[in-house]
């Protein structure tokens, strides 16, 4: 069958299974692969009725394709009641499947697959340097994790000086740049691969230290549409350089929380990056968080309200202690402490809003079927 489908000129197949999956991995592939067509083998009856339910129930636009060795009458009525409208039989010749594949477009033109896609994202971006941008990440992402059945990335995009890797002492030595450079290949048996779970939340890390890593703005696009299919809630650590990578991820994100501290440098570069946002036309998503505040501040919450023109949506007490002692252990900040606790309020807040939106994605016939999926057991060219 795949054979016969690339042979067609409009078919790259991206995904092929040798047995019948389980319904959580096939879900999961469909959603990875943004597929829009299935061609299901039905050599099992039975399972390959089971797969067109479950489609029927989850995925009920993606369009499925039976296929079979013979034109058995049986086969083909039971397709035909579960709702399979096409099938193509041993030997695939060109043109039925160039009528199938005809039709289906037919179809998805009428009505495009719509796959769920998450806008809970979320940029953490420093006023400087050292404001404490990864340690406020890492716990609130984390604590977003915490939730019942909400899947959360953190993704470290400082990839001069990321933190995270060390601040939790990752071992994992795939990284953004990995991720970026294997994105031709990415499909969800790559992706575990490159993300390593920390309680509750998966990571992907910066990387080692590499000046010379440079990203297209349109490979962060199409990261993120893969990462927004794969969880409920992803959220950014920047370095603050205002990167163009850094900026493309800032327009995807829904909140971009700016981390500022009551000191004067920081009040001062947060000002300035709040103009430069101001600029770009993402100033309504930019929200103040004030960290590392003191009994005895400079400048009181109101203060610095003041100085940056907007109210500051969170403040974080100042506990040297306990994240230094979290970085020693390579652990998060205990969820029960008083800063542990402020970042799960955080993160409530953050969720406070529905997280999942849909989108349908219209294609070309000839780009159609660049996402079909392939089962079969086993594929048989």
């Amino acid at each position: 069958m795949t054979t016969a489908l690339e042979a067609t000129g409009h078919v790259n197949v991206t995904r092929k299974m040798d047995d019948y999956p389980e319904a959580g991995d096939l879900i999961r592939s469909v959603r990875a692969n943004a597929a829009d067509v299935l061609f299901v083998d039905f050599a099992i009856v039975e399972k390959a009725l089971a797969i067109v339910k479950l489609i029927e129930a989850r995925a009920s636009q993606v369009q499925i394709v039976a296929f079979d060795e013979h034109a058995d009458p049986d086969v083909l009525r039971q397709s035909m009641r579960a709702g399979v409208r096409e099938f193509l039989m041993d030997p695939f010749q060109r043109e039925p499947v160039m009528e199938t594949l005809a039709n289906i477009k037919e179809l998805l033109d009428r009505r495009p697959v719509v796959h769920e896609s998450t806008n809970q994202v979320f940029s953490f971006l420093p006023s400087k340097a050292g404001v404490g941008t990864s340690t406020i990440a890492a716990n609130v992402c984390a604590a977003m994790g915490r939730q019942k059945n909400t899947r959360v990335l953190l993704s470290d995009f400082d990839l001069s000086s990321g933190m995270v890797r060390f601040m939790l002492k990752l071992t994992n030595e795939c990284s953004v740049p990995d991720a970026i450079e294997r994105l031709r290949d990415m499909d969800e048996n790559l992706w575990p691969q490159l993300v390593t779970s920390v309680q509750g939340m998966d990571v992907l890390h910066a990387g080692r230290l590499n000046p010379n890593v440079r990203i297209d703005p349109a490979q962060i696009s199409q990261l993120v549409e893969f990462m927004r299919r794969m969880y409920q809630v992803l959220c950014f650590d920047h370095s603050g350089n205002l990167e163009r990578y850094s900026l493309e991820l800032m327009q995807e994100s829904k909140r971009i929380l700016l981390i500022c501290t009551a000191e004067i440098p920081s009040l001062h570069l947060a000002r300035e990056k709040m103009v430069f946002l101001k600029d770009l036309g993402l100033s309504g998503r930019v929200s103040v968080v004030l960290n590392r505040m003191h009994k005895k501040p400079l400048f009181d919450k109101n203060q610095v309200e003041d100085v940056l023109g907007m109210p500051v949506v969170c403040v974080f007490p100042n506990d040297y202690h306990a994240v230094n002692q979290a970085v020693q252990q390579g652990k998060l900040i205990d969820p029960g402490a008083e800063l542990g606790k402020s970042f799960a309020d955080f993160a409530a807040h953050l969720l406070d809003q529905p997280g999942t939106k849909t989108e349908a994605t219209k294609h070309r016939f000839l780009e159609l079927f660049r996402t079909a999926s392939t089962i079969a057991t086993p594929l048989r060219d």
